[in-house]
C-alpha cells in the first residue's frame, strides 16, 4: 500500500513526489518515458527558466488564466522557496533580465538531474509505465492501474498538457480526470508561434531581428502587448521569444483581428531616425534606392522594405522625395504583420485549458469530487506568461499536492 502514487514524471510530478516523500510518505512515481523530466530538459531553449525573482502578487498578476485560484499555492510556496530548494540540491542559480532565474550552468539537465537524484535519495519508487486508470472505492482513491494494480491512499495527476507530445504530454491526465467526473476546459496552445497570411514572412525565413520592440493590437486602439527583444521570421509567420510572449495575450482568435507592429529602430525617435536616413542617403546619393539600405536593415529584409515602401528600387537616392522618405521612416518604426492565428498546440510551450479549477481545492490541489485525488502542474487550467511563471506554477501546485498527499498516510 502506497501513501501516494504520482502520475507523471515532469516538473510538477517529480516535485510533488519529493515533497510527499520528505514528509515520510511511501511514494511511487509513474512515468512511461525512460528519462524523467523530458520536457523540463528542453525548456527555456535548454536553459530552464526555473522561476522569477519577484513577490507573490507579481507571480499571480502574470497568471492570466487561474490567477485567483493559484493565490493560496503561490503564497505557500513562493519563488524564494523554489530558489532555496534548488540551491540546496546543489544547483546554483542566477537572475537575468526580467528577473528570470536560470541555473548558473545554463543547463536544464542540471535541474532535472537534481530532482532525479533527490527522488533516489528519498527512496521514491519509479515505475516505467503508463497510467491506465485511477480506481476509486466509496468516493475515494484506492489504487492506480499502471503496469498492474498499485493500491494507494492518494493519487496525484501531474501528466502535463498536450504541448510537445514527443516529450510524453499526450493528454492522459485529461482522460483520467474525465473518467473520475471532472470537467476539462478546451485546450489550446499558449506561448506558441504565430501564423501570418503575409507572404513576406516566408521571404525572410530564418531572419532573426534582435533588439526590436513589438506592439500587438486586437483591432482596437489599445495595445494588448508590448515588449522588447528578439523576433524570428519563419515559413508560416513569426516565432522567437517576443512572439511566444505575445501569443499568451492573444486569447480570442476568431473574435478579434490581431496584428503585430515591429519597431525596427526602438532606440531612435522619429526625428533622430530621419536624420540617420538623411545621412545614409547623402552617403549613397548616387546609388539605387535598393542598394542604399544595407546599413539600415538586414539584407534579407531589403527587398521587402523596398516593396512595402512603394519606392522604386532602381530610383536614385538623390531623387527620393521627402514624402517617400517619410514612408520609409514609417515602415522602419512600424513594420506591420497581420496574424491569422496560432500554430498547432503541439508546437506550443505550454497548454492553456485543462482540469476545471472550480473542482479543485486551491490550498491542497485536492479534487472536490474524489477524496485522495490531487492535481499538479500544467494539467490544471492555469497558465502564465513567459518569465519562469509557468514553472513556478508547477512547483507551487506540486508542493501543495505533495504536502496534502503525504497527510493521507
Amino acid at each position: 500500500m502506497y501513501d501516494a502514487v504520482v502520475i507523471g514524471g515532469g516538473a510538477a510530478g517529480m516535485f510533488s513526489a519529493i515533497v510527499a516523500a520528505e514528509r515520510g510518505a511511501r511514494v511511487m512515481l509513474v512515468e512511461p518515458n525512460n528519462v524523467l523530466g523530458k520536457k523540463l530538459r528542453i525548456t527555456g531553449k535548454g536553459r530552464c527558466n526555473v522561476t522569477n525573482d519577484c513577490a507573490e502578487r507579481e507571480v499571480i498578476a502574470n497568471i492570466p488564466t487561474g490567477g485567483k485560484f493559484m493565490q493560496s499555492a503561490i503564497y505557500a510556496f513562493p519563488p524564494g522557496r523554489a530558489t532555496e530548494f534548488f540551491e540546496r540540491l546543489g544547483v546554483p542559480l542566477k537572475t537575468e533580465r526580467g528577473r528570470r532565474v536560470f541555473p548558473v550552468s545554463d543547463n536544464a539537465n542540471d535541474v532535472a538531474n537534481a530532482l532525479t537524484r533527490r527522488l533516489r535519495e528519498l527512496g521514491v519508487e519509479v515505475r516505467r509505465a503508463r497510467a491506465e486508470k485511477v480506481v476509486t472505492s466509496d468516493g475515494a482513491v484506492s489504487a492506480v492501474i499502471a503496469g498492474g494494480e498499485v493500491p494507494c491512499r492518494s493519487a496525484v495527476i501531474a501528466t502535463g498538457g498536450v504541448s510537445y507530445p514527443a516529450t510524453g504530454s499526450t493528454g492522459d491526465g485529461y482522460r483520467l480526470a474525465r473518467e473520475l467526473g471532472h470537467t476539462v476546459t478546451p485546450t489550446r496552445g499558449s506561448l506558441v508561434p504565430l501564423v501570418s497570411p503575409d507572404a513576406f514572412c516566408a521571404e525572410m525565413q530564418g531572419l532573426a531581428l534582435k533588439n526590436v520592440r513589438i506592439t500587438v493590437t486586437d483591432g482596437g486602439r489599445k495595445p494588448v502587448f508590448e515588449d522588447f527583444g528578439e523576433l524570428l521570421f519563419t515559413h508560416f509567420g513569426i516565432s522567437g521569444p517576443l512572439t511566444l510572449s505575445a501569443s499568451a495575450h492573444m486569447r480570442e482568435f476568431g473574435a478579434k483581428e490581431y496584428a503585430v507592429s515591429v519597431d525596427l529602430k526602438p532606440a531612435l525617435d522619429e526625428a533622430t531616425l530621419d536624420r540617420r536616413i538623411l545621412r545614409d542617403f547623402e552617403k549613397f546619393k548616387n546609388r539605387d534606392f535598393a542598394n542604399s539600405l544595407g546599413e539600415l536593415v538586414n539584407r534579407l529584409m531589403i527587398p521587402v522594405i523596398v516593396a512595402r515602401s512603394g519606392i522604386d528600387g532602381e530610383k536614385k537616392v538623390n531623387s527620393v522625395t521627402r514624402e517617400e522618405r517619410g514612408r520609409l521612416l514609417g515602415l522602419l518604426k512600424s513594420f506591420g504583420i497581420r496574424i491569422s492565428g496560432p500554430r498547432p498546440v503541439d508546437e506550443a510551450v505550454i497548454t492553456s485549458g485543462g482540469v476545471e479549477t472550480r473542482e479543485i481545492v486551491p490550498a491542497t490541489m485536492e479534487s472536490k469530487l474524489v477524496r485522495g485525488l490531487y492535481f499538479a502542474g500544467e494539467v490544471i487550467d492555469a497558465d502564465a506568461y513567459t518569465g519562469g511563471y509557468n514553472l513556478q506554477i508547477a512547483w507551487a501546485t506540486g508542493y501543495a499536492a505533495g504536502v496534502a498527499a503525504a497527510a493521507e498516510k
